[in-house]
């Protein structure tokens, strides 16, 4: 299940970087055809965007790598950092760049071209986007079950997936933004909204960018299993005959597909050392079987607190 989940975020980002490729130069040549800051603005996101698919894809690539010295608990965690170099990317270029080209052509207007181009290559990237804002959507309806979907997001330990989403929400939204305002600008004669247009993607993009950090940096800095999980873990362990408790419970995600359990717990005292090591075979067995994911499992036995 785990690997069919990957593919299909996969599938996500290569339409997404499809998309955004194309679409990032019909916006470059209307914008510079048309002189519109909002079009330059948008060329510029489609291409963070773009960067950001390529840097998503390195780090699941990264993240597969087999375990070594260096890194004896594998690699997984790649795909979280690169994820948090994505949210800060949507931010100091994407959204800083929109800002820079807001106040610019605020301050000085450019004289109103022939916006059919414009119109041209708006509809054609909404288009694309949605097309890929539709398949983004689709795979994570897949898995997201019966939760909402900020629940599901709030939940996923798979930056992958909604980043992807987050992003061709956020271009779909701009385009519809830029759309208004090119058609308000010319309807008005007023160049000045343009400019307030780039103004009004550099705050989508932050948004999103700040939205997009806080959930990588939980995952980078070792968010555990949910507490329904670990409680249901708890009971399992304690069923079995020669555990009297488990004293502390510990989890972190190591990548999206790999979970690291620590339980320290207390083991009957007659029991001699040949049962307690069958007994924490036996458990990781069953823990395993129940939850696929728990690659790593510890036990250590403690004392009873008293």
């Amino acid at each position: 299940m785990a690997s069919q989940y990957m593919a299909a975020n996969n599938k996500t980002i290569y339409t997404a970087l499809a998309a955004n490729l194309l679409i990032a130069v019909i916006k470059f040549i209307s914008g510079a055809v048309t002189n519109s800051s909002a079009m330059i603005s948008e060329g510029v996101h489609s291409v963070v965007d773009t960067t950001n698919q390529f840097l998503l894809l390195f780090g699941i690539r990264r993240s597969k790598r087999s375990p070594d010295e260096r890194r004896p608990f594998g690699y997984g965690k790649e795909v979280y950092f690169w994820s948090f170099i994505v949210s800060i990317l949507i931010f100091g270029v994407g959204a800083c760049i929109s800002f820079y080209q807001g106040v610019i052509h605020i301050k000085n207007p450019p004289v109103l071209e022939d916006p059919t181009w414009n119109y041209i290559v708006l509809a054609c990237s909404l288009l694309f986007e949605g097309t890929s804002l539709i398949v983004a959507i689709r795979e994570f309806d897949k898995v997201r079950g019966e939760l909402s979907w900020w629940t599901a997001i709030h939940r996923s330990k798979d930056p992958a997936s909604f980043i992807v989403l987050f992003e061709d929400s956020a271009a779909v939204a701009g385009l519809i933004v830029v759309a208004i305002m090119v058609y308000l600008g010319h309807h008005y004669n007023n160049p000045h909204l343009d400019g307030v247009a780039s103004l009004i993607v550099g705050v989508i993009l932050s948004i999103v960018s700040v939205l997009l950090a806080r959930e990588s940096h939980s995952l980078l800095m070792g968010e555990g299993i949910a507490p329904a999980t670990q409680k249901h873990i708890r009971s399992l362990v304690e069923k079995d005959p020669v555990i009297v408790k488990v004293q502390h419970l510990f989890s972190t995600y190591q990548s999206p597909e790999e979970v690291m359990l620590l339980l320290m717990v207390t083991f009957r005292d007659e029991l001699e050392t040949e049962d307690i090591n069958e007994a924490i075979t036996r458990i990781r067995k069953m823990i395993r079987d129940a939850y696929p994911l728990i690659h790593f499992i510890i036990i250590q036995p403690e004392k009873a607190e008293h």
